[in-house]
């Protein structure tokens, strides 16, 4: 099986965690990082732990960049996807919306939305021929009731992720391919302990590995188009 995740860069991070997931299950990872010594770094991490892997930089916000991406990938790994896992992203804070920068607004759209929109658009195909599994991660902040003051460009594009992956869901179905949203609350990574300090209420990311790795396996083909909350 081929499994590609987007964002894995720094150690320390969610992508790791859910990469090291699916290495453990017998998966080839494919991890894609902005720069491509991260990503090949990450990559060789795993190899070091006795799985298969390959590590590409792309711009995922840039479209040429991600159908490039696409075309190496399916040079060196073949024209089959079981698992796309969209990670990529970020989160900022946006401020007043009547003091906001337009330019802040327009980046959190471009890393958590566009990214996964262009990642989805150039591997489906691929996804097609294997019957295959899209992971978007959205965010807790992005369901009713959640907190939302000056995060309003974040809120808006998780929210529309998610409205993405209902819409993947709905086009994949007659293909058996499989789309599903994770919602989680603050994940315990190395940025968010830096920032909100090591006794946070936070969502394991081995946890959130678990998840991801059961959305992408055969125990799962009836799950698609959800929405899944994780909190603790």
């Amino acid at each position: 099986m081929l499994s590609l995740i987007t964002g894995v860069g720094a150690r320390g991070q969610v992508g790791e965690a859910v990469a090291l997931a699916l290495g453990r299950r017998g998966d080839t990872v494919v991890v894609v990082a902005r720069a491509a010594a991260d990503a090949q770094e990450r990559a060789r991490d795993l190899v070091a732990a006795g799985w298969a892997a390959a590590g590409y930089g792309c711009d995922l916000s840039n479209p040429a960049d991600v159908d490039a991406l696409q075309r190496r990938v399916a040079e060196k790994h073949g024209d089959r996807l079981d698992a796309l896992v969209n990670l990529a992203g970020g989160f900022g804070s946006l401020g007043p919306i009547a003091t906001s920068d337009p330019t802040a607004f327009d980046h959190q759209l471009r890393i958590n939305l566009v990214t996964g929109y262009l990642a989805t658009r150039a591997f489906f195909p691929a996804l097609q021929r294997a019957r295959g599994s899209v992971v978007f991660f959205a965010s807790e902040a992005a369901l009713e009731g959640s907190p939302t003051r000056g995060v309003a460009a974040y809120v808006a594009a998780k929210a529309a992720v998610v409205a993405l992956m209902r819409s993947v869901a709905d086009e994949g179905r007659e293909y058996g391919v499989r789309a599903n949203a994770l919602a989680p609350a603050a994940i315990r990574t190395a940025t968010n302990e830096a920032f909100m300090g090591n006794d946070a209420r936070y969502v394991e990311r081995d946890d959130v590995a678990s998840v991801v790795s059961f959305l992408c396996s055969a125990s799962a083909t009836a799950i698609t188009g959800q929405v899944i909350r994780l909190r603790k």
